[in-house]
């Protein structure tokens, strides 16, 4: 796969609180906020972002890291450089909680108030969002507002599982963790993606959203073996690297679980 131009989308910028970020756009209907995991807004997230748009959603890329449209996987040396000039500012950016516990990461404003903005835009009953590895768990934090009907936790890696206590927590605050328990107790179904044998995403991380959600964390947890052989890291991204876009491929049936959700919440007539 190549760099990507992103030509069939719209760019424009978003404001709040000071600080303004460029925005992708593509699509008509209800908002999806896809917040891409690192190195960035690459061709494959760009890809499962035209999939949200085929639907009859309007997909929403914020601008977070990374250089948009660049194809991490030209070359191993290519790969790593890219993913460096991304990890590294985020890891130290006062903006994303990477190893503490029990803190919302302050990014989640901005998104939130994007969230807003779009749903204004965009209309229907309110909005989608996906989070990939490290901005994982950040649709968890962003449904503290009652605007978000349908977070995705794709491969949610942060914080970092060094500790016990790390490994058994996802990263939200707990204050914004019991008015998410409160949506849940209400209706609110979010839904988590992870391979079964990711390091980067511990099973006591999914335990503990579902001892904390309850019914209404929807785990979808996939074998290793079904991710797609050709991604140049171990099992990882369902929705973008690793997914293997096939009917009746688990990772696609898992693509498909993640559209319906969409479809079920925001795609709703009168």
């Amino acid at each position: 796969m190549s760099d990507d131009d992103l030509s069939d989308f719209e760019l424009t910028e978003f404001t709040h609180d000071g600080k303004t970020r460029s925005v992708y756009r593509k699509g008509t209907g209800p908002a999806v906020i896809v917040i891409a995991e690192m190195p960035g807004i690459t061709p494959k997230v760009l890809a499962f972002a035209r999939q949200v748009a085929g639907i009859g959603c309007t997909a929403v890329l914020p601008h977070l890291f990374g250089v948009p449209g660049r194809d991490p996987n030209a070359s191993t040396q290519v790969a790593l450089k890219t993913l460096a000039s991304a990890m590294v500012p985020a890891c130290v950016s006062k903006e994303f909680v990477v190893l503490a516990t029990g803190r919302t990461s302050p990014v989640i404003d901005w998104l939130r108030a994007l969230a807003r903005s779009e749903h204004a835009r965009c209309g229907g009953p309110g909005v989608g969002a996906v989070g990939m590895c490290f901005t994982g768990g950040y649709a968890l934090a962003m449904a503290t507002d009652d605007v978000l009907l349908a977070p995705v936790l794709s491969q949610p890696s942060m914080p970092v599982g060094l500790t016990k206590t790390q490994r058994r927590s996802i990263d939200i605050s707990p204050a914004d963790l019991e008015i998410v328990k409160g949506r849940c107790a209400r209706g609110l179904t979010v839904l988590g993606l992870r391979f079964d044998s990711d390091k980067f995403v511990p099973p006591e991380r999914f335990e503990f959203l579902r001892e904390q959600l309850g019914d209404a964390f929807v785990a979808v947890e996939l074998s290793g073996a079904d991710a797609n052989p050709e991604g140049t890291m171990p099992p990882h991204s369902v929705l973008t690297e690793h997914l293997i876009d096939e009917p009746g491929q688990p990772t696609r049936v898992a693509l498909d679980q993640v559209l319906d959700l969409f479809r079920d919440r925001l795609l709703v007539t009168a």
